[in-house]
């Protein structure tokens, strides 16, 4: 790819936020200087960029920053319209329910799959697991209706809410390696688990979603340091 002058990107690795931006600018064909963040002792550069909340990813554009995942994939959306597909739906009623299910799936799902991983006792893990497979059964559902039949969210090619789920299934796997628990079933969410091998084998994430041994040494790393962490000291 390209790179784009003055484009650089803070993030973590494994973040699943990171990983949906890096996603969106791969599939326009965008370049850019990704700046890696050591978010046990956060650097002046993402202090400066991010004084709110102080968390990545944050794209760098001309030495403007712009903050929040789903704020930086529409920003390059729209940036970068010419290039490349579009990643939003062009209808608005299709863009309407994209960015409510992506909502819905920052809101709802993550966090109940990143409460299985802190759950404090089995009762607390059994409700984040029901929890979470709820949220899923919403998205299957989602999924039929988005897709039309076609193989992704967005129709024949990733899109929108393809970049949003798909940037959370690093982690699904590493539940499944870490604690035994199958966030997508073939046999409860076939639309789902269908795409999910669809989705992983094309080029968007092939290129960006690291290895799942990488999460798992993150979480690792984590739970020794940070007791109790919440979703943003998490994966932000």
């Amino acid at each position: 790819m390209a790179r784009e002058g003055g484009l650089r990107l803070l993030g973590l690795t494994v973040s699943p936020f990171v990983v949906r931006v890096r996603m969106a600018l791969q599939l326009k064909g965008i370049g850019y200087e990704y700046i890696e963040q050591d978010l046990f002792t956060k650097g002046e550069l993402l202090l400066v960029s991010n004084r709110v909340h102080k968390k990545v990813p944050v794209l760098i554009h001309d030495g403007k920053p712009v903050c929040e995942s789903l704020a930086i994939v529409h920003y390059v959306d729209e940036v970068w319209a010419a290039t490349g597909p579009s990643i939003l739906p062009a209808d608005p009623y299709e863009r309407a329910d994209a960015r409510f299910w992506a909502a819905y799936a920052d809101s709802k799902l993550l966090p109940a799959w990143v409460g299985i991983m802190w759950a404090a006792t089995e009762e607390e893990k059994a409700e984040k697991v029901g929890d979470t497979l709820t949220a899923i059964g919403h998205l299957e559902e989602a999924f039929g209706k988005c897709s039309k039949g076609k193989p992704f969210f967005a129709g024949d090619s990733v899109g929108y809410l393809d970049l949003v789920l798909g940037s959370q299934l690093l982690w699904f796997e590493a539940l499944r390696k870490m604690f035994g628990v199958v966030v997508i079933e073939e046999g409860k969410a076939p639309l789902l688990s269908a795409w999910v091998k669809r989705f992983g084998q094309t080029d968007t994430a092939k290129e960006v979603v690291p290895d799942v041994d990488i999460a798992v040494q993150y979480l690792k790393k984590l739970q020794s340091h940070r007791p109790g962490s919440t979703v943003a000291q998490l994966l932000s």
